[in-house]
């Protein structure tokens, strides 16, 4: 709030006492003080641009965060505040360039889809169909949800990753490069076991005789839980 003083109010002040006038300045001070709370005479803010948040995700996922705004400049007299905000603007687009430079680097370590259908899979479950589909181009087909009398399939928690020539001598070592990959990366993976060739592989060991899978490995997982559709895979 800003007061003007005239000079007839000046001439009245002067013709009053020493200790009216130090009343009335003493009354001045309180409401100046008082009426300072609630009427402050306005202020030129210049904002502080919001820097773009990068978030590292977890495996599974990936979110992008939108960097806020530039706030309303309030320009000054003699332009300060659109000089600032022009600043401010370069900062954040450099920052945004750094931001999206990140995003498409992790974009280039996203996984597409793998060769099993992944109606049903479970997270882990799809994420070791796209791991093994985009490591092993030999492989065109890998079984996913099915009926059986075993829960794993109809859960989503088992594949069937059907190895060409299986017989050959190609096939097998494909298969073994398949096993030692997916127990490789048990926790990334939340590898359960495997099967291939009559042996069965857990993360602890392998147990061989009478376990068939001649023609395919049969992977299982932990599952995970079953995708929101928010997921992203990484390699």
């Amino acid at each position: 709030m800003v007061f003007s003083v005239g000079r007839h109010s000046l001439a009245r002040q002067r013709r009053k006492s020493p200790a009216a006038l130090a009343v009335g300045a003493a009354s001045v001070a309180v409401f100046f003080a008082v009426g300072g709370d609630v009427h402050s005479a306005p202020v030129e803010q210049v904002a502080e641009p919001v820097a773009p948040v990068i978030e590292d995700p977890p495996v599974c996922c990936a979110e992008l965060v939108v960097a806020a705004p530039i706030a309303n400049w309030t320009a000054g007299p003699s332009g300060e505040g659109e000089a600032v905000a022009a600043a401010a603007s370069a900062d954040l687009t450099a920052a945004s360039r750094s931001h999206w430079r990140i995003v498409d680097a992790r974009a280039e370590r996203m996984l597409p889809r793998g060769d099993a259908p992944e109606a049903g899979l479970q997270v882990n479950t799809i994420l070791v169909s796209r791991a093994v589909s985009a490591l092993f181009p030999e492989i065109h087909n890998i079984g996913g949800v099915r009926p059986d009398a075993l829960r794993w399939h109809p859960g989503g928690l088992a594949l069937d990753v059907m190895i060409p020539n299986p017989s050959s001598a190609q096939g097998i070592a494909l298969g073994n490069e398949i096993v030692a990959f997916a127990l490789k990366h048990t926790e990334r993976f939340g590898i359960q076991d495997a099967i291939w060739r009559g042996t069965y592989y857990t993360p602890g060991g392998a147990q061989s005789g009478g376990y068939g899978h001649h023609d395919h490995v049969h992977i299982t997982t932990t599952g995970g839980g079953y995708p929101t559709g928010d997921e992203v895979y990484l390699r």
